[in-house]
């Protein structure tokens, strides 16, 4: 029975890191830079959820590293061996990793609903931080004289700001369809569908 299940949560977490990986692409820009996917965080909060945070964590790994392959150039603007570690773990492997703990949320508050929108916003709060130290702290360096018609003086403020900014549309996006997906996916959020 157990290699049933670890046969099937191997097919399905594939299946959804390639969906995530795909919607990844497809992207929104925003008018202050950064930009909105279209829900490409969803398939691994399904994933933590139906198979818990454990699961959830190494399928959101998983994903790190493929966003990393892609992102890869972004590490060459790193100016030292210590920025480049800090590109690739907090803009790639912890950023994404840390939406594995959605479901974490399931034990004290039972695969409902609500447990789903609490561990979107715990970890896409967590996603935003990772990017937020690095924003500051390497891509900083190129922080504009101006942002959002504000004077820019403070790399924090900027990181806050330009980060903030799409990562609370992507949550806003994403809370919006996982709650509206919720009702007809419920039974698969609950495994219901596996008894």
């Amino acid at each position: 029975m157990q290699k049933k299940y670890t046969t099937r949560m191997l097919a399905e977490s594939a299946i959804l890191v390639a969906i995530a990986t795909v919607l990844s692409f497809l992207k929104i820009d925003l008018p202050f830079g950064g930009g909105v996917t279209i829900v490409s965080m969803l398939p691994l909060i399904l994933v933590s959820h139906r198979w818990g945070w454990r699961w959830g964590l190494l399928t959101a790994f998983v994903y790190s590293v493929i966003q990393l392959l892609f992102g890869l150039d972004n590490v060459g603007y790193a100016s030292s061996p210590v920025m480049a570690a800090g590109i690739v773990l907090l803009d790639y492997l912890v950023a994404y990793t840390v939406l594995g703990f959605s479901g974490i949320f399931d034990g004290p508050l039972g695969k409902t609903r609500k447990s789903v929108a609490v561990g979107i916003a715990v970890t896409f709060t967590l996603r935003f931080v990772c990017h937020l130290i690095t924003g500051a702290w390497i891509w900083g360096v190129w922080m504009p004289e101006s942002f959002m018609n504000m004077t820019m003086t403070n790399p924090w403020q900027y990181s806050f700001l330009y980060n903030g900014w799409y990562m609370l549309a992507e949550l806003v996006v994403t809370e919006a369809v996982a709650m509206a997906v919720y009702a007809p996916l419920g039974r698969y959020f609950r495994r219901e569908d596996l008894r």
